[in-house]
């Protein structure tokens, strides 16, 4: 088969287009013929080395398709049938292996490339607002990155849930996402101060949570957006990964919480993968959820997709397709 191999790490050059051995399914497994592939973050950090893995390796964790073949011991799910998954590395190929338990069924309604476009960051987006931080009506959040894949989704899930949303982009096209999105405001960070703009949004009170996936350059600025006892939500780091802290600043700014929660601790379990993605599969079906593609690439073409994604210059979600 067809599949992007990593052999050691280093920038997007280090993606290399071959053919590898197709995979077979072990016990508990199932192998994907994929359709569509999603790119994320996650995927950067792999191949860059911040995230260590077994070199080499097939980069990937997200990818929709038709189940190919089974292993011992699956009993709900059968070849022929349409599914998605998330958090199973070696997605960036024709065909992927997956354990079960982290595979889900797809609705008629819901095609492969949308599917692939919002496993990931649509159950990251789910367990940010309902597990990290229990989100409620009335609660402010301020959402970095508010046009970004999951940005654009957090927007849309804070709203649902009644909360008031302050959303940072940096040009007037994202700006126009994340208002249509549902943001209450938007702040330009290329412009203004993000952190003097909240405190004047919110009369110098703050916001009750923070959602972050920027990183280094947000951080501190972040923490002094948050109310008396906020949580700061680290989930990403775009710009780096932040420096070593000196936890009593946590005591002395309010006494503050900050996480940094991954979306496979959020779907240990099997009963958690399919409530998380049942339910945003569901709002996607009812259109209460909407997704943006803003990209796709041919397989071989993922050094392009990852430097796409590394710039921070895109707009909602890029797949690669095999």
């Amino acid at each position: 088969m067809k599949a992007i191999r990593v052999q050691e790490t280093g920038g997007p050059e280090k993606l290399m287009f071959g053919e590898v051995d197709i995979p077979n399914p072990g016990a508990g497994q199932v192998r994907v013929a994929v359709r569509a592939i999603g790119v994320n973050f996650i995927d950067i950090y792999h191949r860059s080395g911040l995230y260590k893995v077994p070199l080499p390796f097939t980069p990937g964790v997200e990818a929709a398709g038709v189940v190919d073949a089974v292993g011992d011991g699956v009993l709900e799910l059968s070849p022929g049938e349409r599914v998605a998954f998330a958090m199973n590395l070696g997605t960036y190929a024709e065909f992927a292996v997956a354990h079960a338990r982290h595979v889900v069924k797809l609705p008629r309604t819901v095609d492969f490339p949308t599917a692939a476009a919002l496993m990931l960051q649509g159950m990251t987006a789910h367990y940010l607002t309902t597990s990290t931080f229990d989100l409620q009506s009335g609660h402010t959040a301020l959402v970095h990155a508010a046009a970004g894949g999951v940005g654009l989704l957090l927007v849309q899930i804070c709203r649902m849930i009644g909360a008031n949303v302050i959303g940072t982009v940096s040009t007037e096209e994202k700006a126009k996402l994340a208002s249509e999105a549902g943001a209450n405001h938007v702040v330009r960070y290329d412009q203004v101060d993000f952190e003097a703009e909240v405190k004047e949004i919110t009369g110098g009170t703050g916001v009750d949570v923070v959602y972050d996936s920027v990183g280094r350059s947000t951080f501190e600025k972040s923490l002094n957006c948050l109310k008396r006892r906020g949580m700061l939500v680290l989930f990403g780091q775009s710009s780096g990964p932040v420096a070593p802290v000196d936890l009593t600043i946590l005591n002395a700014r309010g006494s503050l919480y900050v996480t940094r929660p991954s979306l496979a601790h959020y779907t240990a379990s099997e009963e958690e993968t399919r409530w998380r993605a049942g339910e945003i599969l569901e709002w996607l079906a009812e259109g209460t959820l909407k997704l943006r593609i803003d990209k796709t690439f041919p397989l071989r073409e993922a050094a392009d997709a990852h430097r796409a994604l590394e710039s921070r210059q895109t707009i909602g979600k890029l797949l690669l397709l095999p």
